[in-house]
């Protein structure tokens, strides 16, 4: 066998004892392996292990509950998310962005404007709404309501980041029940709600009422880091139908999503692109 050469050799120990350093400095930023990176972030903002828990643990709750599935779930957000989410809440209300919801719409609906542009929403705000749209939390969602194959909306239609001020109310409804572009059946609602120190008389719960308006209905009041969940029917009314009583420049904030499927049961809810308007009984009005 030949001899090696060892011109060649000496070149490669040297080589090799020049770059010893750029291998150990390599190996430092990088570990054992590239997701080891040091800098690169890969928190969420939800915490989807013990989300999915807590779904599957309430699933007997959400179907059972009246006057229609639902679920009311304190804390949904750990602190650190909801303080990016306060902290970095648009407050520029002159963008155009910001849309007057329903302004010929009085009678039922007033002082209600809504966000659905991702790309004008603060950064927390929109990978919020990314990973609530995402497969993980779908999975989730499922494990909760027992609907199976949801699909989020990308354009947020009638979704995004909700605000009313304080005169506003939004009157018992049922809503549209499909979707106006992809022509999907609407299943869940999903709602969270931002409002720091909500005081019970301002008002603004969220109440849910029975097909028949009979009453009483579920009253939900819509404190910070609460969320609410429901099953999208034909006859799941709801809204918070009085005027808010909260001072002037607070708000009752919340982003809303909805999910959807590729058709849905037989006899659930007809196709409309309509929402359906019930007055309060009497008897239940409040002053």
């Amino acid at each position: 066998m030949a001899e090696p050469n060892r011109a060649t050799c000496r070149r490669h120990q040297t080589i090799e004892s020049d770059c010893r350093p750029l291998k150990e400095l390599i190996k430092t930023l990088l570990g054992d392996s590239p997701q080891q990176l040091q800098g690169i972030d890969y928190s969420t903002l939800v915490d989807f292990s013990r989300i999915t828990e807590l779904f599957i643990s309430k699933h007997g709750e959400y179907t059972g509950n009246n006057p229609f599935p639902h679920i009311v779930i304190d804390d949904f957000l750990p602190e650190s998310t909801l303080q990016l989410l306060l902290d970095q809440y648009p407050l520029d209300q002159d963008r155009k962005e910001w849309i007057h919801s329903t302004p010929n719409l009085s009678a039922v609906q007033t002082e209600k404007r809504h966000l659905r542009d991702v790309l004008a929403m603060p950064k927390a705000y929109r990978e919020l709404i990314w990973e609530l749209g995402s497969s993980h939390f779908l999975d989730a969602l499922t494990k909760l309501s027992g609907i199976r194959r949801l699909i989020s909306d990308p354009e947020l239609q009638g979704a995004g980041i909700h605000q009313i001020s304080r005169g506003g109310f939004l009157k018992i409804h049922a809503d549209f029940s499909t979707h106006r572009k992809f022509d999907l059946a609407r299943r869940l609602n999903f709602l969270l709600y931002l409002n720091q120190d909500w005081q019970e008389s301002w008002g603004g719960h969220l109440e849910l009422w029975d097909k028949d308006m009979q009453g009483p209905p579920v009253r939900i009041l819509p404190k910070l880091n609460r969320c609410v969940i429901f099953s999208t029917t034909a006859n799941s009314y709801h809204g918070h139908p009085y005027p808010l009583q909260c001072p002037p420049g607070v708000h009752r904030k919340s982003i809303a999503l909805y999910y959807y499927t590729n058709g849905r049961p037989e006899g659930e809810a007809e196709p409309t692109f309509a929402t359906t308007w019930r007055e309060v009984p009497e008897g239940y009005k409040q002053p």
